[in-house]
């Protein structure tokens, strides 16, 4: 591995795509279901990266390949050996909801005095994570690596990778649920993150309201927060304005549940001896490009975009959250939760009731949603954008919702072009 690392320090970065390739970059061939990162080791050469790790044989006498066994293993063990080389904070973020908002906030926080490196986006797999690791350069002073499951186990193999040695789980509640069998292996996987910070001699930052959280935890390097949330929170219309401390801070973000991922942040702010008044702001400072609990004005719409993802805790609390919001008309377009398994229908069904016990008009898109109402239903986004372009919605405060890969973004008719 030393010899890899010297070529990874000799390289300008860490690639996996070739269609965004970086010169003099240190180029992984990955291997999926339909593609053969292999195939273009030489291209990439040809192209401009400086070295390419691969396991295409051909290559074993070119100077500038290094030929191995399994390329994605070689990738973890590179980012493992890097990670190790590291002395400052790694701090580790999961949880079912929130996780990446969570990680975009403390990074706010503790970019403000600290130089940082966080997972971009949403790269929280066992792709990602080392990517995210390699990506620290030697002039950093944190890191924080978010982490991502759909079954079991692969937290544990991310802490593995990125040795955590302070941790903050948002929550654990039913998502992913078709690949993890039971909410009692959600937890223990979320957990193995609790589990490697001890490890480490680290500290934990816990959200003290969460039962499930605190559940059989004895350690004692632990941070509570929370305690007094709903406190916290001054107004939401429909932007939160909460409290740190004496100091007030006007967010970017709507939803009382995202309450917690402030505090959060806050509470690792504080942690690294970040003043209140620095925190309020970089809180209030924060504006979301991800499509999670951002607000926009479209036409005579106020629209609530939170349609990056989707599971039964998230959809749940949007529309409680919808529902205390002030507004004449409010309008809610779900689209199908997936990944639910056997749980879909009763899923389904109880967000169905929810919206008729709050009293919210709704629209659904999705064969799951299909199942449990015939009323205001459409197969797929296409219908959804014909209906609506016929019958248009106007002067509404609208909750767009649903899991990724219903394609609510291109509901066009509703979020425009």
């Amino acid at each position: 591995m030393e010899k890899i690392y010297e070529k990874y320090q000799q390289s300008s970065c860490v690639c996996t795509d070739s269609r965004n390739l970086v010169p003099e970059c240190l180029f992984v061939c990955l291997k999926g279901a339909n593609f053969d990162g292999n195939q273009f080791a030489a291209d990439v050469l040809e192209q401009g990266a400086k070295y390419v790790i691969t396991e295409n044989p051909e290559l074993r006498d070119n100077p500038r390949a290094v030929v191995v066994d399994d390329a994605l293993e070689t990738l973890q063990q590179l980012a493992n050996y890097h990670r190790r080389q590291l002395k400052m904070p790694v701090i580790g973020i999961t949880g079912t909801n929130g996780k990446t908002t969570t990680k975009e906030l403390i990074n706010a926080v503790l970019s403000t005095t600290y130089k940082t490196t966080c997972t971009k986006g949403n790269l929280n797999n066992h792709i990602g994570v080392p990517l995210t690791l390699l990506s620290i350069k030697p002039t950093d002073e944190m890191a924080i690596v978010e982490m991502g499951a759909n079954h079991v186990g692969e937290i544990d193999a991310l802490c593995k990778i990125a040795e955590p040695t302070f941790g903050l789980i948002t929550n654990i509640g039913v998502a992913h649920i078709e690949g993890f069998g039971s909410k009692e292996n959600i937890i223990k996987t979320k957990k193995a993150l609790y589990q490697h910070v001890i490890a480490n001699n680290g500290t934990l930052f816990v959200n003290e309201t969460d039962t499930i959280l605190r559940e059989g935890l004895t350690y004692d390097k632990v941070v509570f927060y929370g305690k007094d949330a709903e406190n916290q929170i001054v107004s939401m219309n429909p932007y939160l304005t909460i409290r740190i401390g004496e100091e007030t801070a006007e967010t970017h973000l709507t939803g009382s549940y995202n309450i917690w991922n402030f505090l959060g942040a806050a509470a690792i702010g504080r942690y690294f001896h970040i003043a209140d008044s620095v925190i309020a702001k970089a809180l209030g400072d924060y504006v979301p490009s991800n499509h999670r609990s951002q607000v926009n004005r479209i036409g005579s719409n106020v629209i609530i975009s939170d349609y990056y993802n989707a599971n039964l805790t998230s959809m749940t609390a949007a529309l409680k959250n919808l529902a205390q919001l002030e507004h004449p008309h409010k309008v809610a377009i779900l689209g199908d939760m997936r990944e639910l398994g056997d749980l879909s229908v009763e899923a389904h069904t109880e967000i169905f009731q929810l919206i008729e016990n709050l009293g919210i008009e709704a629209y659904f898109v999705g064969t799951e949603f299909a199942k449990v109402t015939s009323e205001n239903v459409f197969a797929n986004v296409d219908e959804a954008n014909t209906h609506f372009a016929a019958h248009p919605i106007e002067n509404a405060m609208i909750l767009v919702k649903g899991s990724n890969s219903i394609h609510l973004n291109k509901l066009t008719s509703i979020l425009g072009e």
